[in-house]
C-alpha cells in the first residue's frame, strides 16, 4: 500500500475528505445570507441550527450519492483514483441513507413547507450526479443543486418563496456553473476518452473559460439584483468590488491552465466570494 493510500484510510478525516467537507463553504454562506435577509435580522436559534443541520446533512448525502454513482469512474480517473481508498462502497451507502434520512427528519422539524419539499430537494441534488452521462449541461445542474440552499433557507424562515431568493438562486446557478466549467478543464482528456458529457468536451477548454467569464458576470449582476429586491443598503453594495476582484483572480489563474493554480484559485476565490457575501449581508441586516 502506498503512503498516500495508508494516509487516506483514517476514519473521520478520511470521511471528510471523501465528501470534500471543506467545500461546504461554497453553498453555506448563500443559505445563511438568505436566512438573515428573510428574518430581517437574527433568525431564531432554533431555525438557525435546523437550517445549518439541513445544509450539512443534504450536502453530505449529495456527495455520498456522487461517490457511489461514480465509484468505478473515480477509480479510473487519475485525479480521483484515491477516493475509493477513503471508505468502502458499502460504508458510503450506509452513510448515504443515514444522511438523507437525517435531512428529511430535520427538515420536517422546521415547518410544513420544508417537510413537504425535503424529498424534492434530495432528488434535485442527487440528479446532478447522473447528468454527465446524458447531457453537456451538467454544470448548470450542479448550479441548480446548490441554488436549492438559499431557496430552502428562505422557506425555512417564512414558509414560502419570494423574488429575492429566486434572483439569488439564479446568481448561484451562474456562479457554480462558471467555476465548475473551470474546474472541469482538469478532466477534459478523461471525460473525452470515456464518453462523459460536459461543455468542456463539447466546446473545448478555451471557449468554456470564456463562457465561465460571462456566467460570473451574470452572477455579479444577480447579486446586485438580489440586493435591490431585498432592500439591502450601502454596506452590501460596498462589498461587490471585493467579489468582482475575487472572480477576476480566479479567471486570471484559470487562463494560465496551471492545474495546481486552478485548484488553489478555485477554492480560495470561491470561498472568499461566499464569505464576503455573508459578511456584507450580515453587516447590512444586523447592524
Amino acid at each position: 500500500m502506498t503512503v498516500k493510500a495508508s494516509r487516506t484510510r483514517r476514519g473521520i478525516p478520511g470521511f471528510l475528505e471523501l465528501i470534500r467537507f471543506s467545500h461546504t463553504v461554497f453553498a453555506l454562506p448563500f443559505a445563511l445570507g438568505a436566512l438573515v435577509v428573510a428574518a430581517r435580522g437574527w433568525p431564531s436559534p432554533r431555525t438557525f441550527l435546523l437550517v445549518l443541520a439541513c445544509m450539512v446533512l443534504a450536502r453530505t448525502a449529495a456527495m455520498l450519492f456522487n461517490r457511489v454513482a461514480d465509484w468505478t469512474l473515480d477509480q479510473r480517473n487519475p485525479r480521483t483514483a484515491h477516493r475509493h481508498l477513503l471508505a468502502t462502497r458499502s460504508t458510503a451507502l450506509v452513510l448515504l441513507v443515514a444522511s438523507a434520512a437525517g435531512f428529511i427528519v430535520t427538515a420536517s422539524l422546521v415547518n410544513r413547507a420544508t417537510a413537504i419539499l425535503s424529498p424534492v430537494a434530495l432528488l434535485i441534488i442527487f440528479f446532478y450526479s447522473l447528468t454527465k452521462r446524458f447531457t453537456d449541461w451538467t454544470h448548470f445542474f450542479l448550479g441548480f443543486a446548490l441554488a436549492v440552499a438559499p431557496a430552502g433557507a428562505w422557506i425555512a424562515e417564512i414558509g414560502r418563496l419570494d423574488l429575492p431568493p429566486l434572483i439569488l438562486g439564479l446568481g448561484v446557478i451562474c456562479w457554480v456553473a462558471g467555476f465548475d466549467l473551470i474546474y472541469a478543464t482538469q478532466d477534459y482528456e478523461f471525460d473525452r476518452t470515456t464518453g462523459l458529457r460536459s461543455l468542456v468536451v463539447r466546446l473545448g477548454v478555451e471557449r468554456c473559460l470564456q463562457l465561465a467569464q460571462w456566467l460570473h458576470l451574470a452572477m455579479f449582476f444577480a447579486l446586485i439584483g438580489f440586493g435591490i429586491s431585498a432592500g439591502l443598503g450601502l454596506f452590501y453594495y460596498g462589498a461587490m468590488p471585493l467579489i468582482a476582484a475575487a472572480l477576476f483572480y480566479e479567471h486570471r489563474s484559470a487562463a494560465r491552465l496551471d492545474l495546481a493554480g486552478i485548484n488553489r484559485a478555485f477554492f480560495q476565490s470561491n470561498a472568499f466570494v461566499g464569505l464576503v457575501f455573508l459578511v456584507a449581508v450580515g453587516i447590512d441586516r444586523l447592524r
